[in-house]
């Protein structure tokens, strides 16, 4: 006897259609194949599935069983088909009878030896491609049904064991559906280490990382050991705005994906804020590998990624940024095919001047060479600074300073509601233009529609252009930090203090 079962593959966050076929012989030997191109962990499925049925009480077939996954020309892998394979086998072996809702249903979950259903990654992805697909109701892991459930319009039935799915599809007990969750009601403001009214001095460092935040620019921060590189950075995911509904539903698909979202979790809520140690190899960083798997730019989407100690990661994992912080993207090419992965990070880099850290420090020797130093800087190479709109010195803090001017710093909660504003305003302007949510992202037409300049501001670029020879990527990168900067003092065009302003942040200090 057939039967037939729908079930889904993932490729990178593409998601296909899978049948699987389920054939029971009386004729021939007993035994249990699977074809289709499984992998390792589909084949090791064949005593899961025959022990979760023993010990659900069901009887497994003594037969010919002949299981193939459809396209059988697409390899498959994980161990999600499970509860698709047990259930084909019952309805195959006539344990149990099928109902004509099971032809518009997914099913998808790996099982574990007692017959439960055990959370499984990717299952937003599945409840995504059953909407696009017309499929009516998806059974997956109860501890995975609440990432299902952000997505509307279909029918979530969370399956905790085979015997409670086997009871619904047979009318004994029905599953109680998962009930609908509105992103906007877990959206939340995500926890920063420090407050930015903790951060003493460093007034210009506050203030480019505001213009960062606020239109999402790439930023690198110079400046010797101690001087507060790395709490300033770790500030930052206060005075970012939140998620919006559209922004975490991208999100939660990378981390589901990648196994990455934990049981009964439903979105990710709060921008992500990745910090990989300089040590991180070039697929931890862009992603990819055997079995290709998003990276820490991909994780980092609409989010932050913070690189400390730049100049101490591999030169190779660095230029491998420079498509990715250009296209918002990053493509894995493989033998077996193409994934990409979207990427469209903040980035922060934080630097000392030399190796020592102590290159024209007011108060100690710098003990590094000229040829040192130079070495030192060829670290990072001039196509990786040139996508990286705001350059600032966060210089050595004085004694005095650090105990206390008496003049108020502004905290973090005010900060953000400046950031908010600004990013209302980039909402509404590119509202019709799709995936684009900041200034940062802006294309170069988009870059002439935007940021239009009177006649003074056009003699002023183009003097600044003519000696220090910038290059057009700088060009527009200016324009581009000018426009946020506009956003934040609520001005509709483009004045000469905002792009000097943007121009000072410019010029290089690495």
């Amino acid at each position: 006897m057939l039967a037939r079962v729908n079930s889904v593959a993932h490729i990178g966050l593409i998601s296909v259609p899978v049948e699987v076929e389920v054939d029971v012989a009386e004729m021939g030997f007993p035994s249990f194949n699977i074809v289709g191109l499984p992998s390792k962990a589909i084949e090791e499925a064949k005593e899961r599935v025959k022990t979760a049925i023993i010990n659900t009480g069901c009887s497994f077939p003594r037969h010919k069983i002949t299981i193939n996954l459809a396209p059988a020309d697409l390899v498959k892998d994980g161990s999600c088909y499970d509860l698709p394979i047990a259930l084909g086998i019952l309805l195959a072996g006539g344990e149990i009878a099928g109902n004509d809702t099971l032809n518009k249903s997914l099913v998808y979950g790996e099982l574990s030896l007692d017959g439960s259903v055990r959370h499984s990654k990717g299952v937003l992805l599945v409840a995504i491609f059953a909407r696009r697909n017309g499929f009516k109701s998806v059974y997956i892991p109860k501890n995975s049904s609440r990432e299902a459930a952000v997505v509307d319009k279909i029918h979530i039935f969370p399956v905790d064991h085979l015997a409670s799915l086997i009871s619904h599809i047979t009318g004994k007990n029905s599953i109680k559906r998962q009930k609908r969750v509105v992103i906007d009601n877990l959206m939340k403001q995500a926890d920063s280490e420090f407050d930015f009214s903790e951060v003493i001095g460093q007034e210009q460092a506050k203030r480019a990382l505001t213009i960062a935040a606020a239109g999402g620019h790439n930023i690198l921060m110079s400046g010797p050991p101690g001087s507060g590189k790395t709490m300033l950075a770790r500030a930052l995911p206060g005075i970012l705005p939140p998620l919006t509904s559209k922004e975490a539903l991208e999100v939660t698909r990378i981390y589901s994906a990648s196994g990455l979202l934990n049981p009964g979790e439903a979105i990710i809520n709060v921008r992500p804020f990745r910090f990989p140690h300089h040590s991180t190899s070039l697929v931890g960083l862009i992603g990819g590998g055997s079995k290709p798997k998003p990276g820490e730019i991909s994780l980092a989407h609409l989010g932050v990624m913070f690189l400390d100690e730049m100049a101490e990661f591999q030169r190779s994992v660095l230029e491998s940024m420079r498509q990715p912080m250009e296209d918002g993207k990053v493509v894995v090419s493989r033998a077996a095919g193409r994934i990409e992965y979207p990427a469209n990070f903040m980035l922060v880099a934080a630097v000392n001047p030399c190796p020592c850290g102590f290159f024209n420090h007011p108060k100690r020797q710098c003990i590094c060479s000229i040829r040192q130093i130079e070495r030192y800087k060829r670290r990072i190479s001039g196509p990786i600074l040139d996508r990286i709109d705001l350059h600032i010195n966060v210089p050595f803090v004085e004694a005095e300073k650090l105990a206390g001017s008496g003049i108020r710093a502004q905290t973090s909660t005010e900060i953000r509601k400046r950031v908010t504003a600004a990013r209302q305003i980039q909402t509404v302007r590119f509202g019709s233009d799709g995936e684009i949510y900041t200034n940062s992202q802006m294309k170069n037409k988009m870059v002439k529609l935007y940021c239009q300049l009177d006649q003074d501001e056009i003699r002023l670029m183009k003097m600044a252009v003519e000696k220090h020879s910038l290059s057009t990527r700088s060009y527009f990168r200016i324009l581009k930090v000018a426009r946020t900067i506009a956003d934040l003092e609520k001005k509709d065009k483009i004045k000469i203090e905002h792009l000097a302003e943007a121009l000072q942040y410019r010029m290089r200090v690495f």
